[in-house]
């Protein structure tokens, strides 16, 4: 059986993907690029956005018209959030967040009995895995989840909904897997979760625990998502002490403004959210912050905007993931006064957006005649090649020798458009 999947959304998607595909692998069955060679479409699919909802509609319909007989699969945050909007796209098989493991026998039962199957269960309250490890060959980074869910019930967050309350994936089972990437020979793991920073492993370890743990088996460790306010000062510290820790924290932020903050039920203010960076530049040499805003949020008005402006100004990220306020069904937020017209949301996203450009680019510039490490991905031509360094700046490297998987010392000496430019280093 040859089988499509499509995934949209969060690096917890991706790596939830890449365990479907491992699943399906290991039962014989195909991985096709082309809906039209494929005898089984999969969508996973992202709800965060109500443009994320689009996305799962236009390409669900259009895998339908591509292949008429083509298996449907629709799985995801989507139906789990959604379930009767979801039945309306009429997929052959209906899946939410829940019980993933369990498509292969699902699709095995549809191809018998052609009856369809909609299994859209109450999430678990313990860490659901696969029973294979998801380890992407094609991918530089090995992507290692080892947490799921969370409980902060923000003003305009579905995600609650769809993954449930947090939970923790076992260490001892997190050890199997880093074991098996580096036996694979990845060199770099990112640690990725719903809420990465409520890791706990039976109320005895903590996320700093897991990234000491992993520290031993691979050259470099990469934290995905964090929340500030969870990051305390012990566990920062904690963190500082694994050397080979990426100094790169992408911190959630989604606001610049104390005062939407609170609107938004953010679990900290803009001074708290400064005083966190402040200190992990203190503990961690070449510290680079990137992060995600919503502009729009209810009530945001022009002075509240370009507070939160200013801030991102003042932490100075070196990338910022901008959304304009997407209001999702279920949600405080989609019910709150004074919403914002989308013309002045897509007018503040475009206006953070230019400010985002412009501190990435001076990001590249200090990074000028710094040496950092940087991972291989991909030779670009044959005298250069690209990657990342651990702050996770891109760089193009002039080599004619580097392979993929590399981890090279390189020199930066330049800026090009929208990277570094390095040699390197002697």
């Amino acid at each position: 059986m040859q089988f499509n999947l499509i995934t949209f959304g969060c690096k917890v998607n991706q790596t939830e993907s890449a365990g479907l595909t491992a699943l399906m692998e290991k039962r014989g069955w195909l991985s096709v690029a082309n809906i039209e060679d494929a005898d089984v479409f999969i969508l996973n699919s992202c709800t965060v956005t109500e443009n994320g909802d689009k996305k799962t509609r236009r390409c669900f319909s259009a895998a339908k018209r591509k292949n008429p007989s083509i298996i449907t699969v629709l799985t995801g945050c989507f139906p789990q959030a959604y379930p009767e909007e979801a039945r309306i796209l009429n997929a052959d098989i209906t899946c939410g967040t829940a019980d993933r493991s369990k498509l292969p026998d699902l699709i095995e039962e549809f191809n018998k009995t052609r009856s369809v199957i909609n299994k859209i269960t109450d999430l678990p309250e313990t860490y659901e895995e696969f029973n294979v490890f998801a380890l992407n060959k094609a991918k530089s980074r090995a992507f290692l989840k080892i947490q799921d869910g969370c409980d902060n019930h923000c003003a305009y967050c579905i995600v609650p909904n769809t993954k449930g309350k947090p939970r923790s994936r076992p260490l001892s089972s997190i050890q199997k897997e880093v074991k098996a990437a580096a036996d694979a020979g990845f060199k770099e793991i990112v640690l990725t979760g719903i809420n990465l920073t409520k890791y706990n492993d039976g109320g005895k370890f903590d996320l700093s625990d897991a990234v000491k743990l992993i520290s031993g088996y691979t050259e470099r460790v990469r934290l995905s998502s964090v929340e500030p306010d969870l990051l305390s000062e012990k566990m920062l510290e904690k963190l500082s002490q694994v050397s080979n820790l990426c100094p790169h924290f992408h911190l959630s932020l989604q606001s610049g403004s104390s005062s939407v903050l609170k609107r938004m039920g953010r679990q900290y203010t803009a001074e708290e959210y400064d005083e966190k960076t402040q200190k992990i530049r203190l503990l961690f040499k070449n510290a680079v912050f990137t992060t995600d805003i919503i502009v729009g949020f209810p009530g945001e008005t022009e002075e509240e905007f370009i507070e939160s402006l200013r801030f991102a100004r003042k932490i100075n990220f070196s990338k910022i993931h901008v959304f304009p306020y997407s209001a999702r069904p279920g949600t405080p937020a989609a019910s709150m006064e004074n919403q914002i017209p989308e013309i002045i949301k897509k007018e503040r996203a475009s206006r953070l957006m230019q400010a985002a450009d412009e501190m990435r680019r001076d990001f590249f510039k200090t990074q000028t005649g710094r040496t950092l490490s940087v991972l291989v991905e991909k030779r670009t031509s044959p005298e250069e090649i690209f990657g990342h360094a651990e702050n996770y700046a891109p760089v193009k490297v002039i080599s004619k020798t580097a392979q993929k998987n590399d981890i090279l010392n390189v020199k930066i000496t330049g800026v090009g458009d929208g990277f570094c430019i390095a040699a390197e280093a002697d």
